[in-house]
């Protein structure tokens, strides 16, 4: 079985949005799709079981808000 899914993050702006982009671009590579557009990144999760699918999700949701724990931090 496959599964696949679409996950969207929306930013206060652009300039938030592309440092986690590129932050997060480096680990995500050849595990799936990202999609940068103004203060929005799309991913696309395609995995080969249920299993495999929310790991993924888990990991890149726990990395994006990580990346913006350190953002909000260091503009203060």
């Amino acid at each position: 079985m496959k599964v696949s899914g679409n996950i969207t993050f929306n930013f206060k702006n652009e300039k938030d949005a592309k440092l986690i982009f590129d932050s997060l671009e480096v680990d995500n590579e050849n595990y799936l799709e990202s999609d940068l557009s103004q203060n929005k990144i799309n991913y696309k999760i395609t995995s080969k079981n249920l299993g495999s699918f929310l790991t993924t999700a888990d990991d890149l949701i726990a990395s994006e808000i990580v990346s913006e724990k350190i953002i909000e931090n260091t503009q203060k």
